[in-house]
């Protein structure tokens, strides 16, 4: 399997501090996590990651959980991490879930932000179809690109989260960093059930839905269990998907007592 040498991002914490690991969610990057990761530095060593065809990390035509996963590995082993703490957001979480189960030596634990196992049909594809329509090379600023979206997007924070995968060239003109065209059709991938069945991870899991989001249902609860059985589920208030966005205190206080604390 062709792997790739991952982008990353130190978010700080002692050399001696049990490490942890980040990973961003669909259309994030490290950039995502530096409020909450800097919190969370407090108490562990942090280092949040770009996934392939994301952020400063190398693009590549397949674009799948096993891939990401070797991915990960391989960012661990150049750096003699045999077990870390692992957090993972959404596509993030679902690359943490699929890493734990099939290596469970490398993980100590596992918190999975508003994301569940179970396959769900393919959304994005609004997004992605706009984003490839984009006029970029006509945009001085990103502020341009978020009007051009405001027709069809209506929430602005959204917009703006968008926007951010633009960047200048050298010749100061935008460009896309993530691999806009892959990852539109890698959407039936991604979307898919994690783990498989079969699989199970009996190590300590935290996972975190956000009160205002539906990525995580009620329902969900016993397949979680079924693949997690020491998993734990917490519900953050005022949070939507992005919990650690929206309430990045309360989401860096679950995951340190979770960490500390794992059997409470």
């Amino acid at each position: 399997m062709d792997t790739v040498s991952l982008a990353c991002r130190s978010l700080g914490g002692e050399a001696s501090a049990p490490p942890l690991v980040l990973l961003h969610g669909m259309l994030g990057s490290s950039r995502n996590w530096q409020t909450s990761g800097r919190k969370l530095a407090e108490s562990f060593r942090v280092t949040a990651l770009d996934l392939r065809n994301h952020g400063e990390s190398p693009h590549h035509e397949v674009m799948d959980y096993p891939s990401m996963a070797a991915d990960v590995l391989r960012w661990l082993d150049g750096r003699e991490l045999e077990r870390v703490h692992l957090v993972g957001h959404s596509m993030g979480g679902k690359v943490s879930m699929y890493l734990a189960c099939r290596y469970p030596e490398r993980v100590a634990s596992l918190t999975v932000v508003d994301i569940a196992p179970r396959a769900v049909p393919p959304r994005w594809e609004k997004e992605f179809t706009l984003m490839r329509e984009m006029p970029i090379g006509d945009f001085q600023r990103r502020s341009e690109a978020e009007a051009w979206l405001e027709g069809e997007i209506r929430d602005w924070a959204f917009r703006k989260f968008l926007v951010s995968n633009l960047e200048r060239d050298d010749d100061g003109n935008f460009r896309w960093i993530i691999n806009l065209e892959i990852l539109h059709q890698a959407l039936p991938n991604l979307f898919q059930q994690v783990p498989a069945d079969g699989q199970r991870f009996e190590g300590p899991v935290l996972f975190i839905k956000g009160e205002k989001s539906r990525f995580i249902q009620d329902d969900d609860r016993e397949m979680i269990l079924h693949f997690f059985p020491f998993a734990r589920l917490e519900t953050v208030a005022e949070a939507g998907h992005n919990v650690h966005f929206d309430q990045p205190d309360a989401f860096v206080r679950l995951i340190s007592n979770f960490i500390e604390r794992p059997g409470q």
